[in-house]
Parts: structure tokens; sequence; C-alpha cells
């Protein structure tokens, strides 16, 4: 039990957590080379990835091990974010600085939504049973080269025109 529901029914819920965060993450990137906020996208992901970090960590096996340390990374860059976007009002370095650590917030949802895809799903598995074989590789820096750019075109071009909302 976890919070009160079936281990399995949480590890359901922490799943569709993370797609709503990926998915709302998307579209505010999307947003981002527009150059438009997208307020309620925001609150979405924003609200989304740091309920995502915060489901993984009751999740068994437990102690200190990589998931948990990308929880806890992925929880301060959204703070950046969260600060950057509601405190400063994206003034200054702080538009940049949100920009990057919500690109990079969503970098480390889909990491690990990579990392479970080929760990659960039945055609992936044999591709990468230790997650060190060429496919599972491929996959990430595909990943990691797709979040460099998009990371590098939102710093770029996004420059909203009014202050984020209160």
């Amino acid at each position: 039990m976890v919070l009160g529901l079936s281990f399995e029914t949480f590890t359901k819920l922490h799943v569709i957590i993370s797609i709503i965060g990926i998915i709302s993450g998307l579209v505010v990137v999307w947003g981002m080379l527009d150059s438009r906020k997208l307020a309620g996208w925001t609150a979405v992901f924003l609200a989304f990835t740091v309920l995502t970090s915060i489901t993984g960590f009751p999740i068994p096996p437990f102690g200190f091990d990589p998931p948990r340390a990308i929880g806890i990374i992925s929880l301060v860059l959204l703070a950046g974010a969260i600060l950057g976007y509601y405190v400063f009002r994206l003034r200054g370095a702080w538009r940049w600085i949100y920009a990057v650590t919500a690109v990079l917030s969503l970098y480390l949802n889909v990491f690990v939504f990579v990392v479970q895809a080929f760990q659960k799903i039945a055609f992936l598995q044999p591709l990468a049973p230790t997650q060190s074989e060429p496919p599972f590789v491929v996959a990430q820096a595909i990943v990691l080269a797709l979040f460099v750019g998009l990371g590098f075109l939102s710093v770029r071009r996004f420059y909203p025109d009014s202050p984020a909302p209160a």
C-alpha cells in the first residue's frame, strides 16, 4: 500500500501523472518556440511534473538510487522554473532560466519514460535487456539531441511580450 492505494494502482496513477506532465510539457515547449507563454498549459506542466517526481519517491526499491537522484534533480530544476515564471515573471535572466529549467525538467521525464519503455514494453525488452545495448543508447541519444536542440531554440525564441500571470 502506498498512500492508501494498492501498489499497482499507485504505480498506474504515477504513470498517468507522468504522461500528463510529458504531453503538457511538449505543448509548453512548442509554445516557447513560438514565444508564447501558454499560462494554463504551463501550470499543468509544472504541477504534474512536480507530482511525477514526488510520486516516484514511494515506489520501491527504497534507498538512494538513480531514479531518486533524477527526482531530486528534477525538483530543483522545477523550483527554478516555478520561481522564474511565477515569482520573477520571466524578467531579465529569469526568462532564460525558466526556459532552460523547464526544458531540462521535461527532458528528465522523457529520459525516464524511455528507460521505463525499454523495461516494460514487451517488444522493446529483448532489444536492450540491460539497457546498455545499442537500441537503448541510440534512443536516449536521439532524445538528448532533440532536447538540446529544443532547449537552445527555446532560449533563443522565448521572448513573451508581457509578464507571466500571477
